[in-house]
Formats: structure tokens, C-alpha cells, sequence
């Protein structure tokens, strides 16, 4: 969330950005409420100060019938203060979460078709193998045993197909590793306290993307970014130790609400899928060259695999409510004759961070919220889809890509 006294000296761009998100908010009355809670607040100390002066005052003898009739005066209004108090900062604070990040000004405005390319890489191929047909056919994939066991959209992956899988996984934590990410494995569950910290839909959302475990206050996770901005929830870190850098690999359980119309053939879109996603933690100053850096690696990463992509500036109305800006990498799929959405990586700036109480103490001692930057490594099942349409021979075998040999047995196909 936005912080309060950043919205009362910025209302016009907070109102601009937030319209720009699509969002239909009345910030102004983010802003009263806070004024009603200050007020109440000052109201209830003082009563509280008042109790315990009178509460000193009745020790030691008898008390005056009028200092017990103050007393009762004071202690009952006072508990409907502060009951109202309480009514009041929860609707200020849901208010308040309400207020999307604010969009950096090189952002485009407009819908997803106003989003813009940044650049494009690798040559185009003119044509190409439909992935859950090949993979169909050598029995690497099994949707229908998936919903038998788990519903529609759950699969197995089974020989050649789940062997690619780990050697995508193995390739993308060594790439990982070498950029200075440290590796870590993360709880496929979290809170609703963390899952709403991170700006993902709240269990009352009708188009809530999570699955939520019934009787118990926790959700599985969409992404590790969850997990991983939790991992240092109400914490202080020395501005020596940043930026942190963590890969966190995990399985990824989505409901896909609201996914009617898009490309949802095969493994391009599912309920459950494994992923390899970056994670910063960094100073403020320090947030737009790390989100250069993430989408550096996300690159090399795709041209080391020789998949041929765009890189595209998401336009506001396409942006989440966390993110002041977001790169989406679009991988070229020859089937479809077009660009289909692989990874994305996004700067959140302090939003996160403050609904998670994130801090960095600076060298002055200073303390102030630091902020947050995420970006997928390495998506498996869309991945193993751009792989197939860019890799498919003929005579029904998949050419290995180079890097990816070494995980494989050294094979050249399979």
C-alpha cells in the first residue's frame, strides 16, 4: 500500500494513476477517514489520560463520590471510543489498500493493446509443431488422468517431457546462481496476511486467483513471490547487506478466474505448474537498475535456449495493483504465428514492502521502507511449450537445445 502522507501531498497523481490502472477508487475518502481516525485517536488519549489520573487519585482512602461519577464518565466513553476507533482504522485501512501503486512516468497508458514493444530477438519461424498434439503422441503428457485425480487443467508429465522439465529447472538455477541469486526453496502455502500483503486478491474477491485451504487461514501460492516477500516480513535490514537477491523455485496452484477467451490449449495455461522466479530486495534508489538487471537475465536466459522473443512495456490498465512497472517477454510461437506471453518481471517500488513492514536502516541509522522487484526465471510448463514449437524435427523427434545437453545425458534429440 501507498503511504498516507505521500497520497494527502500527492492526491492529483495518486487519483491520475490509479484512473490510468482502471481502478475506482474515491482517494479523498482514504484521506478522510484518516482525519476521522486522528481525531478519534487524540480523543481516546486523552480519556486514557484522564482514567489514569483519576485512577491515581482513588489510591490510598475513600475516593469522593464525584471523582468515582468522573471516573464512570470517562471509563464509559472511552470504551465506545475506542470500539469506534477500532470500526474506524479497519475501514481506513482497507481503504488504504484499495490505492494502487502509482505508474512511473516512461509507462504507456492506455489498455493490453497499448502496451509497447521494447525489443525483439531472434528469427521468426514460419512454422511449427502444435505442442499437446506432439507431446500427445509420445505419450509425454496426460491430461486425462490429471482430471480424473485432480479436474480439469491438472496433468502428468511422464518420460522425455518430465526429464526436459528438470533440465530447464537445472539450467535456470546455474544461470540463477552466476547473476548472484541465492537459491531457496519456499512454503507452497502462506497466510491470508501475506498473500493480501503482496497485492494478490483477498479471499472475498470473486475473481480471486488463489485456492484457499478451507477452516484454515492460508492459500496456496500463485508465484514464490509470495513466499519470498513474506520471508522478511517485519524486518529491518542494514543497507550493507542489500540488495538481496533469492531464487525461489516452487509449484504454482492458479484458478485462471477471468482466463475465459485467452490461450488456454494444452500446458499453456493450467492450475498447477512449476517456476523459477527472481526476487530483490534493494534500496529505493537502487530499484530501476535491478529491474534492468532482472529483465537482463530473463533475456540471456531465452537467448541462451534460442527461443525467439519481444520484450514489451505493459500499459497501465494491464498492470497489477503493486507494480509501478512491468516487462512481459513474449516468446515467437510458430503455430500461432505470433508473440504469447512467457515471463514478466516487475518493479513494486515500496508497496509491498510497507503492507509487509520491509525496512532498511541506512548507514545514518536512518530507517525507511526499502522495495521489491520479482521476475520469472523460468516458467516450465509455458517454457516446455515455446520449447516444442521452436525445437520439433522431423520424424517426431525434439531437438535438444545446446544448453540444455548437459542435463539430458548429453543427448542430441529425443
Amino acid at each position: 500500500m501507498l503511504d498516507v502522507k505521500f497520497i494527502r501531498e500527492n492526491l492529483e497523481l495518486v487519483e491520475k494513476s490509479a484512473k490510468e490502472k482502471g481502478y475506482k477508487i474515491d482517494v479523498k475518502k482514504v484521506l478522510e477517514l484518516d482525519d476521522k481516525r486522528k481525531k478519534q485517536l487524540v480523543r481516546v488519549e486523552e480519556l486514557r489520560r484522564q482514567r489514569n489520573e483519576i485512577a491515581a487519585k482513588m489510591k490510598g482512602g475513600k475516593p469522593a463520590k464525584e471523582l468515582i461519577e468522573q471516573g464512570k464518565k470517562v471509563k464509559e466513553e472511552l470504551a465506545g471510543l475506542e470500539t469506534s476507533l477500532t470500526e474506524v482504522e479497519a475501514e481506513f485501512r482497507d481503504a488504504l489498500k484499495s490505492v494502487p501503486n502509482i505508474i512511473f512516468e516512461d509507462v504507456p497508458l492506455g489498455g493490453e493493446e497499448d502496451s509497447v514493444e521494447v525489443k525483439a530477438w531472434g528469427e521468426q519461424k514460419k512454422k511449427g509443431v502444435d505442442h499437446l498434439d506432439y507431446a500427445l503422441s509420445r505419450d509425454w503428457v496426460d491430461f486425462e488422468r490429471g482430471a480424473k485425480v485432480a479436474g480439469a487443467k491438472f496433468y502428468y508429465l511422464k518420460n522425455e517431457l518430465a526429464l526436459l522439465e528438470n533440465a530447464l529447472v537445472q539450467f535456470g538455477i546455474k544461470k540463477v546462481l552466476e547473476k548472484g541469486f541465492s537459491y531457496i526453496t519456499v512454503p507452497d502455502l502462506v497466510s491470508s496476511k501475506v498473500l493480501e500483503g503482496t497485492g494478490f486478491n483477498p479471499r472475498t474477491s470473486d475473481q480471486s486467483d488463489e485456492y484457499f485451504i478451507e477452516g484454515e487461514d492460508l492459500a496456496l501460492i500463485a508465484t514464490a513471490e509470495i513466499a519470498l516477500t513474506g520471508y522478511r516480513m517485519n524486518e529491518i535490514i542494514d543497507e550493507k547487506d542489500l540488495p538481496l537477491l533469492y531464487a525461489g523455485y516452487s509449484a504454482c496452484f492458479r484458478k485462471e478466474a477471468g482466463s475465459a477467451g485467452k490461450h488456454t490449449r494444452g500446458l499453456f495455461r493450467v492450475h498447477q505448474f512449476n517456476k523459477l522466479e527472481m526476487y530483490v530486495f534493494c534500496v529505493p534508489e537502487k530499484s530501476k537498475e535491478m529491474h534492468e538487471m532482472i529483465l537482463a537475465t530473463e533475456e540471456e536466459i531465452w537467448q541462451e535456449l534460442g527461443i525467439p522473443y519481444r520484450v514489451i512495456n505493459i500499459a497501465a490498465g494491464d498492470l497489477g495493483a503493486p507494480a509501478a512497472k512491468k516487462y512481459d517477454v513474449e516468446y515467437w510461437s510458430p503455430v500461432d504465428q505470433c508473440y504469447r506471453e512467457l515471463t514478466s518481471c516487475s518493479n513494486c517500488t515500496d508497496f509491498q514492502a510497507r503492507n509487509l513492514n520491509i525496512r532498511v536502516r541506512r548507514e545514518d541509522g536512518t530507517v525507511e521502507v526499502l522495495h521489491t522487484l520479482n521476475g520469472t526465471a523460468v516458467s516450465l510448463a509455458r517454457t516446455m511449450v515455446a520449447v516444442i514449437e521452436n525445437y520439433a524435427v522431423s520424424g517426431g523427434k525434439l531437438k535438444v537445445p545446446e544448453v540444455l545437453k548437459p542435463y539430458l545425458g548429453g543427448k542430441e534429440e529425443i
